[in-house]
């Protein structure tokens, strides 16, 4: 919708999690369109806002704890499954790193390139607010 900054899905939290209106908000319009002349394009054009419960961003943004936009790096790549694996793997393939804020695709994921930030979220998509890390150390670089 727009320029890609808005999508219709009824999933969110990393398509994990199913809304109910949002379900029924898409069944709704469905419904409706079954007698456009009828209904959406005669004197019930509000039955389309039933859309709105199904719009989700399709961008990141993080604040910090004031809600004030901070600019972090993040990387961006497609979603991998890694229910089982042991260690720590990573999330994401085939990666490019962002300042934020970044667009982020349908079947993207996205994850902190450092640890100088913790977020609250445990999945990175729409506003997050992230807390400066007490225990992280700048790694100091080697001048030749």
């Amino acid at each position: 919708m727009g320029k890609g900054t808005i999508g219709l899905n009824p999933f969110f939290s990393d398509r994990s999690i199913m809304s109910r209106p949002a379900v029924a908000g898409l069944l709704a319009t469905i419904t409706a369109f079954t007698d456009a002349k009828g209904f959406v394009l005669d004197k019930y054009h509000w039955m389309l806002y039933f859309l709105v419960t199904a719009m989700y961003p399709r961008f990141l943004i993080t604040l910090d704890e004031e809600l004030n936009s901070k600019p972090v790096t993040v990387r961006v790549g497609q979603a991998v499954d890694v229910v089982g694996q042991a260690g720590k793997p990573r999330t994401i393939s085939g990666f490019q790193t962002h300042q934020t804020p970044v667009r982020l695709g349908t079947t993207e994921r996205s994850e902190l390139a450092t640890e100088e930030f913790i977020p609250y979220a445990h999945v990175l998509e729409g506003f997050v607010i992230l807390k400066k890390n007490p225990g992280w150390e700048q790694e100091d670089k080697m001048d030749l």
